[in-house]
């Protein structure tokens, strides 16, 4: 214990060069300091600093012992501060960036999370856009698909698969495709993204094989995800989404999946914030929440 007790007296003093303004900073004599770094150099048995009665400088021991000493230091700071902020209960503003498609799937647990932690206060904003978490001031952004900005932290919060989805009516008049290669005898429902892109189905090549992608001819493109769901249920083909949008169809019976063996795993659903941030309490509070809840069931 006495060898930490004079490594902040010490550090102050290396940063400052002066034992008067180390002890103004640490609200003591400057007597106080001067015998903590003695007693400290004492401990070590080695001479951190050099004394004249114009200046303070560290020996090459002092140098060493001061990079260490302040990572030490930045430790145990931020281990307190964690350790205080456990018992804080969430509270505050709390900005959170969504996809649209990913709001019938979060907005349910948000309500939950903030229904939990009523002093919570939620700015959910919904874009396709990736959000800059600086400039914009959001705490955490959910994403789907690969990750590219390496300098934030990840939380990974579910994963997705394709289904591939048919009405009973449709499949009674043609049939159920029994491989992705008869998908050509088929009406393809397709997705056009906002670059104008037709999106190609994925399949695996074979039950619990490679993934592989699908090109088919579209009897129907759209450009918005639930009207997929609207077309397939309404008869007029086959469409390929992911598993989240369509848990309440299929629980109504409106569609069915097909070529379940051959489905391929979707892009997987992120939360991220930046370093550090994942420690403050309402942030932590929302990425547990997140990652522990069950995935809600969507209706669209």
């Amino acid at each position: 214990m006495d060898l930490f007790t004079g490594v902040l007296p010490f550090l102050h003093v290396a940063e400052e060069r002066s034992f008067r303004k180390a002890a103004e900073r640490l609200g003591v004599t400057v007597a106080a300091v001067s015998k903590a770094v003695r007693k400290l150099e004492e401990e070590l048995g080695a001479r951190l600093l050099e004394r004249t009665s114009r200046q303070v400088a560290l020996t090459s021991e002092g140098t060493a012992f001061l990079e260490r000493a302040r990572e030490a230091v930045a430790q145990i700071r931020a281990a307190r501060e964690t350790v205080a902020q456990a018992h804080r209960a969430p509270s505050g503003p709390l900005t959170v960036s969504l996809p649209f498609i990913l709001g019938p799937v979060l907005l349910p647990r948000l309500a939950r999370l903030q229904a939990r932690h009523p002093q919570l206060t939620l700015h959910v904003r919904m874009s396709d856009r990736l959000s800059k978490l600086v400039e914009e001031q959001v705490d955490v952004a959910i994403r789907l698909g690969g990750l590219e900005d390496s300098s934030l932290v990840a939380r990974r919060l579910f994963s997705t698969r394709w289904m591939t989805l048919a009405s009973p009516a449709y499949l009674a008049r043609h049939g159920t495709p029994d491989h992705p290669s008869r998908l050509e005898r088929h009406a393809c429902l397709k997705f056009v993204d906002p670059r104008g892109l037709t999106r190609e189905w994925h399949f695996r090549e074979s039950p619990g094989g490679e993934p592989a992608v699908v090109r088919t001819r579209a009897a129907i493109d759209v450009d918005h995800g639930p009207a997929l769901l609207d077309l397939a249920a309404a008869g007029a083909g086959l469409c390929q989404v992911l598993d989240f949008m369509s848990d309440a169809r299929l629980r109504e019976g409106a569609l069915v999946e097909v070529l379940a063996e051959y489905a391929a795993e979707g892009p997987p659903v992120h939360a991220l914030c930046l370093p550090r941030r994942q420690s403050v309490p309402r942030v932590r509070a929302l990425l547990q929440h997140l990652v522990e809840e069950p995935r809600a069931v969507t209706a669209w």
